[in-house]
């Protein structure tokens, strides 16, 4: 009896750990990996604006996939206003309630209060609106950037500025 009880507890603990792995496996993309999957000129709608590579962020699971987005310059463009950064994903996620499927979208935010944000997601090729999730202010130190993807074995965050929403991988 003590053996079948130990071997059940050694493979629910097998299965906790391979689950704990599969965000742990996420590490931030490095510069050349994000200049191969986001481009340099985005889809969107019936124009191809183009995007400050720079600004780019995202994460890996280092076996091919990507989530990761990047500032677009709209200046110009019929998207100016509504639009501000292009955003792929490889794999289902959900955002604060807003669930992604693999694809590409872009979005633009507006401020509801000092301490919120208001993103509003839309396909890439149709503009179709997906939805909105709320990015709270939030407290950190450090330097600041215009867009960052957090690691989800970090704090699962995706950053614009001083906001930011959670996100988690694979729903």
């Amino acid at each position: 009896m003590k053996v079948y009880l130990l071997t059940a507890l050694l493979v629910v603990l097998g299965t906790a750990r391979v689950d704990a792995r599969k965000a742990d496996g996420w590490r931030a993309a490095t510069e050349s990996e994000l200049k191969a999957v986001l481009p340099a000129r985005a889809p969107v709608q019936t124009e191809r604006i183009e995007t400050e590579l720079r600004t780019g962020s995202g994460i890996t699971d280092g076996n091919g996939k990507f989530v990761a987005g990047v500032v677009l310059i709209t200046a110009g463009y019929s998207a100016e206003g509504k639009y501000s950064h292009f955003f792929l994903t490889q794999i289902p996620i959900k955002l604060g309630d807003l669930s992604l499927k693999p694809g590409e979208y872009v979005f633009g935010w507006r401020r509801n209060s000092d301490d919120s944000l208001r993103v509003s997601f839309y396909e890439a090729q149709s503009g179709k609106p997906i939805g909105s999730v709320e990015a709270r202010r939030v407290s950190r130190t450090g330097r600041i950037q215009s867009f960052l993807i957090q690691p989800p074995n970090q704090k699962p965050l995706i950053l614009i500025g001083r906001f930011g929403f959670p996100y988690r991988i694979g729903d």
